[in-house]
């Protein structure tokens, strides 16, 4: 990254790519976290990036692998040009969290081809129901959630850039409206961290594309009466990928 910040297109990918990651260490995450307060483009580009890793990041346990690893590899790619070589450098950290997910899913794969039986005549593919993601926002706050619904598992995944941490005596509650009906709830929010939680029916038949999602703050354990009690702070409609 050059000094005046003059990024191309595809640094800022990369460099929303990373923020969505977490692997942005010192002077370059804080820049980062300050140019999506105030660019409202690279704020959107962090959103959906980490909408895309939310299926990894809540499967993928946390490794670390050897330093001696990482050290060879940031040797062999060093060179005169100081700006190729930070650029570099981000690639192989983008790498790191790409490496975690991958490993992890082609190990679950291979563990699923051996123990499958073969059958006799293999059955027409059946087509399952593609992803949905929401980003919820609002005028009140540059904080984003990023919602991930996988209809073939019933899974929802919530992640927010910062927690949603509420004030004492109080929760945030998500919830689901369907078109033209009355706010379902959903759950109670993790004040840290992504929250996943597997859907029961019907209350999963109610996450379709168009369907809202909308943050209120209710007091501690939920709303006591079954529909929002207090304030909406944030909302956004499922959409696919």
């Amino acid at each position: 990254m050059s000094d005046d910040r003059n990024l191309s297109p595809e640094e800022r990918r990369q460099l929303a790519a990373e923020q969505a990651l977490g692997l942005l260490q010192g002077e370059e995450r804080s820049w980062a976290i300050a140019l999506a307060r105030d660019d409202q483009d690279f704020r959107g580009d962090v959103a959906r990036w980490r909408g895309r890793f939310a299926p990894w990041l809540g499967e993928v346990a946390e490794a670390q692998p050897p330093e001696r690893v990482w050290s060879v590899i940031e040797q062999r790619i060093g060179g005169p040009a100081e700006a190729n070589v930070i650029q570099l450098k981000r690639r192989v950290g983008l790498w790191r969290g790409f490496a975690a997910a991958a490993s992890t899913i082609a190990a679950a794969l291979a563990l699923i081809l051996i123990m499958r039986p073969q059958p006799a005549e293999s059955p027409a593919p059946v087509a399952q129901p593609a992803p949905l993601v929401a980003t919820l926002a609002s005028d009140q706050t540059p904080d984003r959630v990023v919602a991930t619904w996988d209809p073939a598992r019933r899974s929802l995944i919530v992640a927010a850039a910062a927690g949603m941490p509420a004030k004492p005596g109080k929760d945030h509650e998500l919830w689901v409206i369907p078109a033209g009906g009355k706010p379902m709830p959903v759950g109670v929010m993790h004040p840290k961290g992504p929250m996943r939680m597997t859907l029961p029916m019907p209350l999963a038949a109610q996450l379709k594309s168009g369907a809202m999602l909308a943050i209120s703050v209710e007091p501690a354990g939920g709303s006591p009466t079954g529909l929002p009690t207090g304030p909406v702070i944030a909302s956004g409609a499922l959409e696919q990928t």
